[in-house]
């Protein structure tokens, strides 16, 4: 019954493809305007809103331009899965009447320790940084998609769809309870874009915008619900938002704020030099250098066969100028996932790459 519930959810609002981060447009609440200045203002809510306005002649950052090569890299393999159900094994299911699912997301924890959501088989797989297979952890949730782990192992996992909820399981693996998602400032399942924890506050993003913080790693739920605006980033430090502002062109706005101030830090505006069809990363690592993933259309495509790849770009924590870039070929099967590229705590991401035969944990780096 639960797998039944499970793919009758995601055949309603779910989308096939590479990525679950599909923004074109403006993210949540921030606004771009023909000219003027970059604010963090109060919403009728009391929520700190991002509202940005940029000039006509705002400069876009050719990576070109920018001085950073193009670097295809094969990247470095961390572990390798076959597709099934048992040890050593990641779970992908293809129905016939539904859409077909691989591992929803994977992140890391502080020690750099991987976690692999395989919703297939209803549960956490847990590596050690060197891709050691360290145990597996139950999912108590009937549509998980998203995972991310808190500073003391607590592991939160999303079910935005069937339950609505975050469930909190301990370090020890025992469920400690569920926060529901639905609530003041997300009314919606479906718009529940990410995942965040920051010290002991759990934090669900509304569509790619601003955070709603529903509750705290103990297992709470928060009443009032306050937003923060943006993505609260790994370094502590910032809140991040995205958007594609012109996708022929490749350009990608990326916002930093500051987390203490509530300041607005820098918008950047970037071209990748290639068509941009999704977003599929948006972090920083420890020390704050900041991670953006796309993943954009390749020469050689036609309509009835595009070619797809990764281009990570990595910038400045201060100004947002870009540092370095890596390429690599994007996943080309059918499976659904929700995040498959995160940010490594000490530099670089691991990116969860999907074939015929089973699954492989690679890592990148900006320029490596």
């Amino acid at each position: 019954m639960k797998r039944e519930h499970k793919v009758g959810a995601l055949v309603a609002v779910a989308v096939v493809g590479l990525v679950w981060w599909l923004s074109r447009g403006k993210p949540g609440s921030i606004e771009v305007e023909p000219e003027g200045t970059a604010t963090v203002t109060t919403s009728a809510t009391g929520a700190p809103t991002l509202q940005i306005v940029l000039p006509p002649s705002a400069p876009v950052t050719a990576l070109s331009d920018a001085g950073v090569p193009e670097v295809k890299t094969a990247g470095l393999e961390v572990a390798r899965f076959g597709w099934g159900s048992g040890p050593g094994n990641l779970g992908r299911s293809r129905p016939d009447e539904a859409n077909p699912e691989a591992p929803m997301s994977l992140t890391t924890d502080a020690q750099g320790q991987v976690w692999i959501l395989d919703q297939v088989n209803d549960r956490l797989v847990k590596l050690d940084r060197n891709g050691k297979l360290l145990g597996t952890v139950p999912v108590p949730l009937q549509a998980a998609q998203e995972v991310a782990i808190s500073a003391d192992g607590t592991a939160l996992v999303m079910d935005r769809l069937v339950d609505k909820s975050v469930a909190v399981i301990g370090p020890d693996g025992k469920p400690k309870g569920e926060l529901p998602i639905l609530g003041k400032g997300l009314e919606e399942g479906g718009a529940s874009t990410g995942l965040f924890t920051d010290g002991k506050d759990v934090y669900v993003e509304r569509e790619h915008g601003d955070s709603v913080r529903i509750g705290s790693t103990s297992g709470e739920a928060n009443k009032d619900r306050p937003e923060v605006p943006g993505r609260p980033a790994s370094d502590g430090r910032t809140y991040l938002t995205a958007s594609i502002s012109d996708p022929a062109a490749g350009v990608v706005l990326v916002t930093a704020i500051d987390r203490e101030t509530k300041q607005h830090r820098f918008t950047s505006q970037v071209s990748t030099g290639q068509s941009v069809v999704a977003l599929n990363a948006l972090d920083t690592d420890h020390s704050g250098i900041i991670y953006l993933g796309t993943v954009v259309e390749q020469p050689g495509s036609t309509p009835d066969a595009p070619k797809f790849g990764v281009t990570l770009i990595c910038l400045d924590p201060l100004d947002g100028h870009p540092l370095g870039q890596a390429r690599w070929p994007a996943n080309a099967t059918p499976e659904e996932t929700f995040r498959e590229l995160t940010v490594l705590p000490g530099g670089g991401v691991l990116f969860l790459e999907r074939t015929e035969t089973g699954s492989r944990v690679m890592r990148y780096g900006c320029g490596s």
